[in-house]
């Protein structure tokens, strides 16, 4: 993890081809963007800068844990950068971080890499405080998992 910029970030690398990896990243967040057994539904997304991405993660007891925001970059095959600190209508919001999803080839494979940009030093360390390692790490092990799985 950096402190860069307040960021924190997961890194892994998975034995699959670059456009697998990307097309369940971008394609099929509902099977690994959450750790199980949470789970999320994506209510609406448009993937441009300046378009909406909005999603509800689910508990295992109910919880619920809306995520509104815009993208703020998309390029195709490489990366998808989101933030909560506008949503959708380009209305202000509290903001808590800018998301970066990354991959890139690896040998014959990928490098998948998971950032999350806070504004404040407070910010970063509560994200971290509610476990940001174990949460984003189990997410990456899921979506190599689903890679790996399904390279052939």
């Amino acid at each position: 993890m950096s402190e860069t910029n307040n960021e924190l970030s997961i890194t892994r690398y998975i034995d699959a081809p670059v456009p697998r990896v990307w097309d369940v990243m971008a394609n099929r967040q509902e099977e690994w963007w959450c750790p199980r057994p949470w789970r999320v539904e994506i209510d609406e997304q448009d993937r441009r800068p300046g378009g909406v991405c909005r999603m509800t993660m689910f508990g295992p007891d109910g919880e619920t844990a809306p995520q509104n925001g815009i993208y703020l970059a998309y390029d195709e095959g490489r990366r998808f950068v989101t933030t909560d600190a506008v949503t959708g209508k380009f209305e202000p919001s509290g903001p808590f971080m800018i998301g970066i999803w990354e991959v890139a080839p690896e040998g014959e494979g990928t490098r998948y890499t998971a950032r999350a940009r806070h504004w404040r030093e407070e910010d970063r360390k509560t994200h971290e405080d509610m476990g940001f390692a174990e949460g984003w790490g189990a997410c990456a092990d899921q979506l190599a998992e689903i890679c790996e799985r399904e390279k052939t």
